[in-house]
């Protein structure tokens, strides 16, 4: 078989088919990126574990080339493993394995299709979110589901930790169907028309709090852009992020301009939102570490100064 995957979530289903015996012939991944403060080209995680078990590694910029496809055809694969790759394979390439191409999706289809579920359901305030083995066709997290596996989503769990508890499900539930899979034994069931979402790519631009907005809502905000792109507001006009919070007063309209600070305590720093106040647990200035609330407040006169 090839893999195909490119981050993080993507290394714990390629390294279970390693474990399982089924060493993929070759890595797809995407090419290597800047990263970092320094912005130094750098592997990504998916190239790095190949390397380290040392399968063959495919960077295309695209598989839409003669080129590319000619290399991946070459390798003759029963079938295509896809997790989080972030290209998509076009008809040629779908067509390729003749066990055809599956997909390990971090949600429970057809809810949040598309390319950010877990911040989705976050953001959605869900209980609940899974991930979803899939056939793969042309559409976008169109196809049919060979099975599912599910997980309450915790009060305070924030997209990176559901994205690891996610990567391990998934390569739980993909390990238990990959014999029936490469016999030709399983049937995937086509996804149901009622209950789709679509959760679009996060931009930059979403890290802003926007403080006429809910305490809830906002707190889920956090925690959904806790590793990227960053829940961020301006104290002074300086950029001040956010990387945990929690609503401190559920149901209390404003009683101030929202985004004043209204008080600090052990906690944190308590802000007006438009209904409600969201205690800021954990905040960072450009070029200083990462605090807690209620030690970033010692020595500052805070109170009565209105964030955003």
């Amino acid at each position: 078989m090839v893999f195909a995957g490119s981050p993080a979530f993507a290394t714990p289903t390629l390294q279970r088919l390693a474990d399982l015996g089924h060493l993929p012939v070759a890595v797809l991944t995407q090419p290597d990126r800047p990263a970092g403060r320094g912005r130094t080209v750098a592997a990504g995680p998916v190239k790095q574990r190949a390397l380290t078990l040392g399968i063959p590694v495919l960077q295309p910029l695209n598989l839409k080339t003669d080129a590319a496809q000619a290399e991946l055809r070459a390798f003759a694969p029963d079938l295509i493993v896809v997790v989080a790759y972030g290209l998509l394979l076009p008809a040629a390439v779908l067509a390729l394995p003749r066990r055809g191409c599956v997909n390990v999706h971090a949600s429970l289809l057809p809810r949040w299709r598309g390319a950010s579920p877990i911040q989705a359901a976050i953001l959605a305030g869900d209980a609940e979110t899974g991930v979803s083995i899939m056939q793969l066709e042309a559409g976008l997290d169109t196809g049919p589901v060979y099975a599912t596996g599910s997980l309450t989503i915790g009060a305070d769990e924030t997209a990176a930790e559901l994205e690891a508890r996610l990567a391990l499900l998934g390569a739980d539930t993909l390990a238990q169907l990959l014999a029936p899979l490469l016999a030709g034994q399983l049937t995937p069931t086509p996804q149901p028309a009622a209950g789709v979402t679509y959760a679009r790519r996060i931009s930059k631009a979403e890290a802003r709090i926007d403080w006429q907005a809910p305490a809830v809502e906002l707190a889920r905000r956090v925690r959904a852009f806790s590793s990227w792109p960053v829940a961020e507001t301006l104290l002074d006009g300086q950029q001040l992020r956010c990387f945990s919070s929690e609503p401190a007063a559920d149901g209390l309209a404003a009683e101030r301009v929202p985004g004043t600070i209204v008080a600090t305590d052990d906690g944190g720093i308590l802000v007006q939102t438009g209904w409600g106040r969201l205690r800021l647990r954990t905040v960072q200035l450009p070029g200083r570490q990462r605090v807690a609330g209620a030690d970033f407040a010692r020595g500052r006169a805070l109170v009565g100064k209105v964030l955003g």
